[in-house]
């Protein structure tokens, strides 16, 4: 236990010290005033909270102030902590659905990680005893194959493949089919970067879950949607898109390690409602560990 806080710890450093640094200053020894609960509301706000969310934190803790009677700033530590444990549930344990195959689509904008984080996740499971096949299924860039095929060959995990530019519902299907017939435990399908806002592309995407569906019928039982973290607040519109286009099931959170904006979780799970069931703390294959509530908690409230 004390080891997975200590890792939670170093992929949090930036958020802890950035975003939520200024807390043991403002929560010191002085007295509840306006300027404390203003200064607290901010710091929430600049940590990628989110406004509303930020508001709520702030109002309930108003409350719990005036049913407790606390005076001082520095009592208010202990209820900020479980304020914001409250808010991201318990831990989601293994996400992997109980289906053999199991199909797993990955979806999200251009750059947020999901041709790596397919091959961190098909490692992760390979070591877990499972039979895992890829498909790569993001035929408009050329460099996403290779990138795949490159992690299959280093991870002894056959990958399915179109030529350049042909239809990415195809190669979907034809990686469910041959997931069946190589009795493939895990199958993972690494989509196409890209943009919300694009109508037809989103429509696109939406096919290739149709294709997967009468490739096997009840699949995909999982769409995990990969999240630069870096991106801050910005995500949390392409979340939405991606929620009502293709039904997501779960957040998979990427450079968390790189990234001063951990408090964008919080908004995840207030606006969404969504799992976060990965999130990533460094570059190496064993660097995507399972979400911890507590041991994330305990990360970016490191500084007090």
């Amino acid at each position: 236990m004390n080891d997975t806080f200590s890792r939670w710890r170093a992929g949090l450093a930036k958020s802890s010290k950035s975003a939520f640094g200024r807390v043991a200053s403002i929560l010191g020894a002085t007295e509840i005033n306006e300027d404390t609960w203003e200064d607290l509301e901010a710091m929430l706000i600049q940590a990628d909270l989110g406004v509303d969310t930020a508001l709520d934190i702030i109002e309930n803790l108003r409350e719990y102030v005036r049913e407790n009677g606390l005076l001082r700033s520095d009592e208010l530590k202990g209820a900020l902590r479980a304020e914001l444990r409250s808010r991201l549930g318990d831990g989601q344990g293994e996400p992997l659905p109980n289906e053999n195959p199991s199909v797993i689509l990955l979806v999200g904008v251009n750059g947020s990680g999901k041709t790596t984080s397919a091959a961190k996740l098909g490692a992760r499971y390979q070591k877990m005893g499972k039979k895992i096949l890829f498909g790569a299924a993001d035929t408009f860039r050329a460099a996403a194959v290779e990138q795949l095929q490159v992690w299959g060959d280093r991870l002894a995990i056959d990958v399915v493949a179109g030529a350049p530019e042909s239809d990415p519902g195809a190669v979907a299907y034809n990686t469910v089919q041959a997931g069946i017939a190589r009795g493939a435990d895990v199958i993972f399908i690494d989509t196409a970067g890209r943009l919300h806002t694009r109508f037809n592309l989103m429509e696109e995407l939406k096919k290739v879950e149709r294709v997967v569906g009468k490739a096997h019928p009840g699949s995909p039982h999982a769409v995990w949607l990969v999240m630069d973290t870096t991106t801050g607040q910005n995500a949390l519109q392409q979340a939405r898109a991606f929620k009502d286009a293709v039904g997501v099931t779960g957040i998979i959170l990427t450079k968390l390690d790189s990234s001063a904006r951990g408090g964008m979780v919080f908004a995840i799970r207030k606006e969404l409602g969504l799992p976060i069931l990965f999130a990533g703390l460094g570059e190496k294959v064993e660097d995507l560990t399972l979400f911890d509530p507590d041991a994330f908690i305990d990360g970016i409230l490191a500084a007090f």
